[in-house]
This record gives C-alpha cells, structure tokens and sequence, in this order.
C-alpha cells in the first residue's frame, strides 16, 4: 500500500511539473506570435516608414532593461565592442581622445602602438578622418571613425602649433595591457596593477610578480592594485588567486537556474609563493572579477584588503553566438567565493514603484567565517580589513580638470622643458607651481562652492523676510571676506592641484606608466599597504593568525 501511495505521489508531482511546463511553453509560443505580429503590422501600416533593425533594437534593449544591466543583446555592428570587453582588443591606432570647446584632440597615444609609431602627439587637434571633417561629431563618433579592421589605413588631418598637416596611419589589432605597471614602491614592496582581467591577464600578473621576486630577492611585501578594475574572465581570476594559494583550493562556485552548468574553480598549477605578505587595493569601482580575487585571497586569509568597500557584483555572464553574426550576453549564475557568500549588493529582481532595483537590506545580510574564524558578510560588495578614507576631490580641483587647464598647461611646459626627473623623482617645485598660477590668471575657472550658496541663501531670505534693510551690510561684508579668502584657493589646495598636475605632466614624458609610477609616493592606499606589509606582526594580527 505504502508503495502505491508514494508511485501514487510522484506521479502526481511528475504530472503537476509537466503542466506548470506545458503552461510556461505556451505562454513562452503565445506571446511570441503577439509580439511578431505586432512588428508585422507595425511595418505594414505604420503611417511613416520604420527601420526594421532599429525598432527590433529598441524592443530588446527595453526587454533585456528589464532583467540587469549585464544582460545585453549586440548587433553584427557591436562585436567589436563585444571584442574590447573580453579580450581587452580591437581594430584601430591605440590613442584616448577628447573634447574641449566642441573639438576633438589626442589625449593619450599608447606607447609603442600605430598612433605613437606614427609620431601622432598628445594636444594634436584632429581635423578630419579619412577627409570627414570632425566638426560637430562627438568623441564617440571620432573614435568609432578612427576604428576599423586591423591592416587598413585611416588619414587622420591633424593640427599641430598653428600647422595643419596629414598622417596616414595602418591599423593594427589593438591589445590594451591589462598590467599597465609593474615595479617596486618603497624599495622593498612589489606593485602591480591589474586593469582588467581580460585574455592572459593571470599570466601576466604571474609573469609581473616572478619578474619582481628575480629582480628583488630581498622583497618583503606585494600590492595588487585592482581600484578601478570592474572585471572580466573568471578563469583569470582563479588563476591570479592561485599565484599565492596552492593548487586544489576552491576559489569559485557558481550557481543558476540550469543545476548541470553550475561550477566549482579551483586553483590548478603550483603557486608562486605562499608566504610572501599580499595586500589587495580595491574601491567603489573594483567589480566582479576584482571580488572574487580580493574577497578569495580574504576569506582564505591570505592577503590583507585595503581601501573602500567595493561595488558588489556577484553575477556571471556568458555570451552566447545568435543568428546572422550577433551575440548576447546573458546572467547565467551567481558566484560565491570560499567561505560560501555571495557579494552581489543589488538584488535586479525586486523594484521600487518607480522601477529601481534595490540593495539587499542589512536584515538580509548574512555572517560567514573566513578560514582563520574571521567573520565577514554577503550581500554588499567586498569590505576591505583596513579601510582607508580618501579626501573628496576640491570643487577648485574639479573646475581646473573639467576646463583642461592641467592638460593645457603640460602641453606649455613640455614646449618649454626637453627633459624632466625620472617619473619616481618628479617632482611639482615651487618655481612649476608659481608658473602654473601665472598660466591661469587670465584663464576661467568659475566654481560655486558651498560657503557661497550659504550666503546666496542668506541674502535671498533676508529679502523675502524684509530684514534687508539691517543685514545688507553685514551680508556684503561676509561676502567680500570670503571672495578675499577664495583667492587663497590655489595655495590651500596646492598639494591636490600639485599631484593632477604632475599626472598631466608625466604622461607626456613617460606614457601612462610614468604617470602611475609617480602617483604611487602620494597614495593612501599604498602607503597603508606598505605599513602593514613590513609590519608581520600587524600582518598576522589582522589575517588572525
């Protein structure tokens, strides 16, 4: 009896399944055929003509909107794009561009690729593109100009000093760096960071470190740079955490609706070293990727995180090949890392009224020990065990960057300086800082800052409450003290304006590499990182060993 009953149940339960599934198929057939005969009739009667790739465009950008903002559907026209976000590459001539007063200019040619072989300069203001004047294009339009399968020409019309001129520059498969620098900070601690974790990226943050331990054998610490850094491949990143755990350990599971494509990552090969003190650098902007390195390497106290909690993105894309050449990138699964949290901070599938998706609640959040009894939590991102407060940007700061003054002003001082200190010893002197105040007096740089919306407020309600008549002059009096004290600005401000200004300055020297080499004396982060990596008994104090 008891048998009939369970075959019974089971049946049952087999026959409810293959209803709800039957349900969902023709709800999944009916809304199809609504759907295509909607487009069908749009196209058909539609009083104005309807450009059918683009309506089908705007109808799954805004179905695919609904889901998160990884779930993204590219047209044969965006598989470059596709391209530069998976393997860090794509057709072109290696330069950043921007845009100042409506004109477009070369902002950063990247050592070495066709742009800088050609002799294209920082400051050159491009004029045209294969004959197509820039005038009126956005930078996006230029650059997407500037693009184009690798071994082609593309004519760029420059203007350089007053002169125009021509260059003809052969496009080539353009590589980024995912490891733009690699090099030692305070002479016994080794630094490398990691821009994405695109194609090979394990590879060279393994080569990168290898390189440093051969070089310095007296090294007592390392920094993994990844602030910035908002993802990429998993497999890359189980195999950076593998450079300093040993083989075997899980790193990564995965978890979707379909149970057979779930996954366990585990380290594979021989690490590099398993003692060596680490310290990882994250931010806001560390993603994906960059949490499941920083928040392995925690939950397996082998490495000390440092810096801002960052942006908690526990999901995982796959891109899957459609018809006629387009592609789709899809969430699949989420990922939880070793002491089995999970960091995503946004839940996608439950909205406010007005449509937002909303951040895990701390009531939600759960308590997870790392292997050395450490608690941390899911639910919001990977929190560093040293958190480093970073003074907000001036408004002073902002305007100057925003009006390309510190940019402007570097093309002036490269005409005038042939040569300038290695990028670690460069410094902003008082004599290159007074020249820079001169550059700027004739220069605008409007900014508002809070003080002065205080006292726009305070004569505004003065005014509607009728004490004018009393306050006037103590008002004009305040306003003129602080206009006084705002000249001040500059001085106040220099160390900030200082180190902008000697980026700007680097970068022409030295490419982005100088540039990153010279910011490393003035930054918090690794300054603290250096503290605690030369300090083993603070280092195993905060690991809890």
């Amino acid at each position: 009896m008891r048998r009939r009953i369970i075959a019974l149940s089971l049946l049952l339960a087999l026959g409810s399944a293959a209803t709800a599934q039957n349900d969902k198929g023709f709800e999944i057939s009916k809304n199809l055929e609504i759907f295509a005969n909607v487009y069908k009739n749009l196209h058909s009667n539609y009083v104005d003509d309807v450009d059918p790739g683009k309506t089908m465009k705007v109808a799954l950008d805004a179905m695919l909107a609904s889901m998160d903002p990884y779930t993204n559907y590219f047209a044969e026209s965006d598989i470059e794009d596709v391209k530069m976000q998976v393997l860090g590459q794509y057709g072109g001539i290696g330069s950043l561009i921007h845009q100042e007063n409506g004109k477009s200019y070369i902002a950063e040619p990247y050592k070495g690729l066709p742009a800088d072989k050609a002799g294209v300069k920082i400051g050159d203001r491009i004029l045209a593109v294969n004959g197509e004047s820039t005038e009126g294009k956005s930078s996006t339009d230029v650059s997407a100009a500037m693009r184009g399968q690798a071994g082609t020409n593309v004519t760029l019309r420059l203007e350089r000093d007053g002169k125009e001129f021509d260059v003809v520059i052969t496009r080539a498969e353009i590589r980024l760096p995912n490891v733009s620098y690699s090099g030692m900070v305070n002479g016994n601690v080794g630094y490398v960071r990691l821009d994405e974790f695109t194609q090979d990226a394990a590879k060279n943050v393994r080569d990168a470190f290898r390189q440093l331990k051969r070089d310095h054998p007296d090294m007592q610490g390392f920094i993994l740079d990844l602030r910035g850094n908002g993802g990429g491949l998993m497999n890359e990143a189980v195999d950076i955490v593998n450079i300093w755990v040993k083989a075997n350990e899980l790193v990564v599971e995965t978890k979707g609706k379909v149970a057979s494509k779930n996954t366990k990552s585990r380290t594979r090969m021989a690490p590099e070293d398993v003692d060596i003190p680490v310290a990882v650098l994250v931010n806001g902007n560390s993603a994906s990727a960059s949490e499941i390195v920083s928040g392995s390497l925690q939950d397996l106290d082998r490495a000390v995180i440092i810096g801002e909690r960052s942006y908690g993105k526990g999901l995982v894309q796959n891109i899957l090949p459609m018809p006629y050449n387009t592609q789709m990138k899809i969430t699949v699964s989420k990922y939880f890392i070793p002491s089995g949290r999970c960091i995503q901070a946004i839940d996608y599938k439950h909205r406010d009224e007005n449509g937002r998706a909303l951040k895990v609640p701390d009531s939600l959040k759960t308590a997870f020990k790392t292997r050395n009894g450490r608690t941390v939590y899911d639910g919001f991102g990977i929190e560093p065990d040293i958190e480093v407060e970073h003074e907000t940007s001036s408004l002073l700061s902002i305007a100057l960057y925003n009006r390309f003054h510190f940019f402007n002003y570097a093309m002036k001082f490269v005409k005038e300086h042939e040569s300038i200190p290695p990028a670690s010893e460069f410094q902003i002197t008082d004599e290159i800082y007074q020249d820079f105040v001169d550059y700027l007096s004739d220069k605008t740089y409007d900014y508002t800052t809070y003080t002065e919306n205080i006292i726009s407020d305070l004569r505004k309600v003065a005014e509607e409450e009728n004490y004018m008549d009393n306050l006037k002059q103590q008002i004009d009096q305040l306003e003129k003290t602080y206009k006084e004290a705002k000249k001040e600005d500059l001085m106040r401000n220099r160390e900030e304006i200082s180190e902008l200004l000697k980026d700007a300055i680097l970068v022409h020297y030295y490419y982005r590499t100088g540039s990153i080499e010279g910011s490393l004396s003035a930054d918090p982060d690794v300054k603290k990182a250096v503290e605690v990596l030369t300090n083993k008994e603070e280092y195993n104090r905060i690991l809890g060993k």
